[in-house]
């Protein structure tokens, strides 16, 4: 029996779908640009796990209850962080993020979402948003899509048509 080499996800049937779709040969280039807070102060919402609400709680010295009462909205199938008026993010502050080491999924994982990786037009759409896409080294598809498949398991509720 042959191991498959360290680092390396068995891949979804969904996800070699979406490779193929996309093509084998096509390859991403992304690098977050030091400084940069482009993708943070973006119209729309942050989405948390329950792990994600426990670790930030934790980081900011509240508990998981007083934690979500100040910054979360629960629904039945989905948490999301609260905005505060006039901006997009509570932990948005002096040009940084004040969660970033237990930062949610969804900006752990950004630009590698299903919705961009997996559509060309909107990888490239998203360029101008993000000065990192097209830096950095190259990222073969597979991968960003493997990637963008922790969204999905992340938060079902949203990707739960696709």
């Amino acid at each position: 029996m042959t191991q498959k080499p360290r680092g390396t996800l068995p891949r979804s049937r969904a996800v070699r779908k979406k490779v193929s779709d996309y093509t084998q040969n096509m390859h991403l280039r992304f690098e977050c640009q030091r400084g940069c807070t482009k993708c943070c102060d973006t119209r729309g919402f942050v989405y948390i796990t329950e792990s994600d609400l426990a670790k930030m709680a934790l980081w900011v010295g509240l508990s998981c209850n007083a934690f979500e009462k100040k910054y979360v909205v629960r629904y039945k199938h989905l948490l999301r962080l609260r905005k505060p008026r006039g901006k997009q993010c509570h932990f948005l502050m002096n040009g940084g993020c004040q969660v970033h080491e237990v930062k949610p999924v969804q900006c752990r994982l950004y630009p590698f979402w299903p919705e961009l990786v997996e559509q060309r037009k909107n990888w490239e759409a998203e360029r101008k948003v993000c000065p990192g896409i097209g830096k950095g080294e190259f990222i073969q598809i597979g991968v960003a899509c493997e990637t963008a498949a922790e969204m999905r398991t992340a938060y079902p509720a949203i990707y739960e048509n696709d």
